[in-house]
C-alpha cells in the first residue's frame, strides 16, 4: 500500500458526505427540515417526553416502563453528587476560568475516582454513561456558584433533572414554566446524528479508551466556536443592535458586507430548523412571563428579514437563535450556554459510543500526500543557511 496521492482517491474536506457508522440513534432529513430520536419526531417528545425519559430512550432505543423508568431516575439522582476530591479541585481551579474548562477537567476527573473503571460489561459502560449525564449539571453549578463567592448548593433529588439544575444554580426551586422550557431546551439538544464532538468522541472510544476519555474529547471538540457557542453571539449580535428600529437596517447593512448573521444556516439543515420552530415558542411564553419580550420581537423581526432575504437559499434560523433567548432569560450566564449544550448532549455522545463499541473497529481513515518524495538528505555541515 503505496502513499495516495492528489487524483488517486477523492478527498472529502471535514469528512463531508463521509459515513463513518451505522446507527439507529437518530435521523435527520436537512432537506424536509425533520429530526427524529430512534423513530419518535422530535415534536413529539418535546410534547409530551421529558429530558430523562428522551435520555432513557436514546440510551436503550425504547420508550420506558414506569418501573424502567422509575429505575433509571432513580440511578441519575443517586449519582448527582461528586466526589470530594473533585469538589477540592474545582475550589482551586481559578475562578476566570471558561466553564467549558472546567468540565472538560471534571469529566476527565472522573476516571480517576471510578471504583469500576476495570469493568467493561455492557452493564458497567452504560452506568458510566449514566454518571456522566448525572454529574454535569453539578460540575457546572458548582463551579458557577463558587466564581460567584457562594456556597455550592447540594442537589435536591426530590426535583426533575431540570429543576435540580436550575436549583444548584440559583439556590431557588424554579416556577414550573421555567423549569419546562428548560427540559425542552435539553430535550432538543440531546442527539444530532455525526456531529463533529459526537465522532470526536466515537474516534476516542473506537481505541478502547473509557468513556470519560472519550466524552471530555467530545467537549473539548463542542468547545471549539465553530461547534459550540452560536447562541451566546446571537445574543452578543442583539446587544449591538439594541432596539427594535434598528434591526433592518442592521441586518441589510451586514447582507451587503457579507457579514454572517449569527443563528441562521446549518450544515445540514437547508430548511426551517425543527428544533427552532419547537423552541421558538417556549421562548415567546418563557419572555412573556419575564416580562422582556424586545430581544423575542427583535429575533421575530430578524427572522422575517432573512427568510424574505436567503430563504430562498436554505438560511433559515437554527435552534440556537432562539435557544440563546431562553437562556438568557433563565438568568444563565453566557458563558454557561456551551456547557448546557454540553450537559443535554452527554446523552448523545454516551450513546453513540455504546452503539458503535457493540460492533467496535479503531477509526483509521488516510490522508492524500501531496509533499515531495525522494529527497536527497545532505550533512548538517554542509546544509546552506
Amino acid at each position: 500500500m503505496g502513499c495516495l496521492t492528489a487524483g488517486e482517491q477523492k478527498y472529502s474536506r471535514g469528512l463531508e458526505g463521509v459515513i463513518a457508522a451505522i446507527s439507529s440513534i437518530s435521523c435527520i432529513d436537512g432537506d424536509e427540515g425533520n429530526l427524529i430520536y430512534r423513530g419518535y419526531p422530535i415534536e413529539v417528545l418535546a410534547k409530551y417526553s421529558t429530558y430523562l425519559e428522551t435520555a432513557f430512550l436514546i440510551l436503550y432505543g425504547h420508550l420506558p416502563t414506569e418501573k424502567e423508568f422509575e429505575d433509571f431516575r432513580e440511578n441519575i439522582k443517586s449519582n448527582y453528587e461528586l466526589h470530594p476530591g473533585m469538589i477540592d479541585t474545582i475550589k482551586n481551579f481559578m475562578m476566570d476560568a471558561h466553564p467549558m474548562d472546567v468540565i472538560r477537567s471534571m469529566v476527565s476527573m472522573m476516571g480517576i475516582f471510578c471504583k469500576d473503571k476495570r469493568e467493561f460489561s455492557r452493564e458497567a459502560k452504560y452506568l458510566k454513561a449514566i454518571r456522566v449525564i448525572a454529574k454535569i449539571p453539578t460540575m457546572i453549578a458548582a463551579f458557577h456558584r463558587l466564581r460567584e463567592g457562594k456556597e455550592i448548593i447540594s442537589p435536591d433529588k426530590s426535583l426533575t433533572y431540570s429543576e435540580n439544575f436550575l436549583y444548584m444554580m440559583f439556590g431557588e426551586k424554579p416556577d414550573e414554566l421555567s423549569a419546562k422550557v428548560l427540559d425542552i431546551a435539553l430535550i432538543l439538544h440531546a442527539e444530532h446524528g455525526m456531529n463533529a464532538s459526537t465522532f470526536s468522541g466515537m474516534v476516542t472510544a473506537s481505541s478502547l479508551s473509557d468513556i470519560y476519555s472519550a466524552v471530555t474529547s467530545a467537549i473539548g471538540t463542542l468547545k471549539g466556536p465553530l461547534h459550540g457557542g452560536a447562541n451566546e453571539r446571537v445574543m452578543s449580535m442583539l446587544d449591538e443592535i439594541k432596539s427594535l428600529e434598528d434591526v433592518k437596517p442592521f441586518i441589510e447593512s451586514a447582507l451587503a458586507e457579507k457579514r454572517k448573521i449569527m443563528g441562521f444556516g446549518h450544515r445540514v439543515y437547508k430548511a426551517y430548523d425543527p428544533r427552532a420552530k419547537i423552541l421558538k415558542d417556549w421562548a415567546y411564553k418563557l419572555c412573556e412571563m419575564k416580562g422582556d419580550l424586545l430581544h423575542f420581537k427583535m429575533g421575530d423581526e430578524i427572522e422575517k428579514i432573512m427568510i424574505e432575504k436567503v430563504g430562498k437559499r436554505g438560511i433559515y434560523p437554527n435552534v440556537d437563535f432562539y435557544s440563546g433567548l431562553v437562556y438568557t432569560h433563565l438568568g444563565i450566564p453566557r458563558d454557561i450556554f456551551t456547557p448546557v449544550f454540553a450537559m443535554s448532549r452527554s446523552v448523545g455522545w454516551t450513546a453513540h459510543i455504546l452503539e458503535y463499541l457493540e460492533s467496535n473497529r479503531i477509526y483509521r481513515p488516510r490522508a492524500i500526500y501531496n509533499g515531495p518524495i525522494d529527497l536527497e538528505y545532505i550533512p548538517m555541515e554542509q546544509r546552506e543557511e
